[in-house]
């Protein structure tokens, strides 16, 4: 027989668990509603109700974290939505299984990254370990908006200290606070933009909220070696101990390729004879294979290689593990950077240098463009005001041209009484 009496805060709390068994006390007022007495002492409150002739049976709170009261409001709700068709059950299942954001963040990394450089993929991998998946990992897919997108681009744009530590062990570290990361807030939107834009075409939600969003002022760096700066640094190259480590500047330096293009690089990219240097799309930047033409120095040291480089090994910088290429040199150029006197030069900054010495060659910016690998006009458009020296000049020719020439003229005082007119001394003067 079905237990019902009006449930009240004094029937549960002298409900008296059953030994063995756990039983219902059905409400009179509201109909399925009811609380469970179960064997263990605990009670929730449930709403028994058919569905498509099904019996359905929904567990939505323990007592007495919710009151008699706000359980018996829940429950009319829940039974208006049946009423009108719904079925509160299946809803709370398929919300249980929607995806959340580390749902993104994995099926992203799966499709998405193998298809990037591995250097790109790692840094993509490291902003969702580091920022997204902290801020948003148990967040549903349909619940991150575009202020919560603002938000996290604003906490990353404000940095963190350097290095990575809560707590800098080093009383410097301390004080030096954080650095301001605009660039890096601007990447990590881009990632964002691209994980919500999968979501949709996977069906996940409907709408991408890091579309448009705002972003930071960026102000590239621009730093060029001087004739001086290039020379000392030939110099410092020449006397290094560590030849391998050098020839990867000096190849960077004379070809403007990027120095993970030049660790990777394989003899057999090489075409000696027609001059030219062909780099597989695994290595580029845009995965696309990149053909360029290099001088003869940079052909002298490919010669070099040969000849230092162990028979057999495919790499032009082998590295100390067997069968890959050298990784990293930034102990070698920290040395460099100190003995030259160029502690603000980073590598990539030689690409720079290649590239403004191209413009004060007299190359073109597609030219520039097409050596340096770029895949959009807009990245070459940063050496556009490199240009601004030649155009100077012939705005110069103008203002020559232009200027008044100047004229003779006699002088006005007058003249002594044995001075011939003819005699007068003249002043040069210029203006019309």
């Amino acid at each position: 027989m079905v237990n019902r009496q009006k449930l009240t805060e004094k029937v549960l709390r002298e409900a008296i668990p059953a030994e063995g068994r756990d039983y219902q006390i059905f409400d009179t007022d509201v109909r399925g509603f009811a609380v469970c007495i179960y064997r263990g002492g605990g009670r929730a409150f449930t709403l028994d109700y058919r569905y498509a002739g099904r019996q359905r049976r929904m567990t939505f709170g323990r007592w007495p974290e919710w009151s008699v009261t706000a359980a018996r409001e829940r429950a009319k709700e829940l039974r208006r939505e049946i009423d009108a068709g719904g079925d509160p059950l299946a809803k709370r299942g398929a919300l249980r299984e929607a995806p959340r954001v580390t749902d993104l963040i994995e099926r992203y990394v799966e499709v998405h990254l193998p298809h990037l450089a591995a250097l790109n993929a790692a840094d993509q991998r490291s902003m969702m370990e580091k920022f997204i998946g902290p801020a948003w990992g148990r967040m549903l897919v349909t619940e991150v908006s575009a202020y919560d997108v603002e938000l996290l681009l604003t906490k990353v744009a404000e940095g963190r200290a350097r290095p990575a530590k809560q707590k800098p062990n080093n009383r410097a570290r301390k004080l030096q606070g954080a650095k301001p990361t605009p660039v890096r807030a601007n990447r990590v939107g881009e990632v964002i933009r691209k994980m919500f834009a999968y979501a949709i075409k996977w069906g996940w939600r409907e709408d991408n909220p890091a579309m448009g969003f705002r972003r930071r002022m960026e102000t590239p760096r621009e730093r060029y070696l001087s004739q001086e700066e290039i020379s000392r640094l030939a110099m410092a190259l020449d006397a290094a101990q560590d030849d391998r480590a050098a020839g990867i500047i000096r190849l960077c330096m004379l070809t403007g390729a990027r120095v993970g293009e030049v660790r990777q690089a394989r003899f057999e990219d090489f075409n000696l004879e027609h001059l030219s240097w062909t780099k597989p799309a695994s290595t580029t930047k845009q995965r696309r294979v990149h053909r360029v033409p290099i001088s003869d120095e940079a052909a002298a040291i490919v010669r070099q290689r040969r000849i230092a480089v162990i028979k057999g090994s495919p790499w032009l910088f082998p590295g100390d593990t067997p069968g890959q290429p050298v990784q990293e040199i930034r102990r070698f150029w920290a040395r460099i950077q100190k003995d030259v006197g160029i502690e603000d030069v980073r590598i990539h900054d030689l690409r720079h240098t290649f590239a403004s010495l191209l413009v004060s060659g007299g190359a073109s910016l597609e030219m520039i463009g097409k050596l340096l690998g770029h895949s959009q006009m807009q990245t070459t458009q940063r050496y556009a005001h490199l240009m601004d020296s030649p155009l100077r000049a012939g705005v110069g020719a103008v203002a020559s041209a232009f200027k008044p020439k100047p004229r003779l003229v006699h002088n006005a005082q007058p003249q002594p009484a044995d001075v011939t007119h003819s005699e007068a001394s003249p002043l040069i003067a210029s203006g019309a």
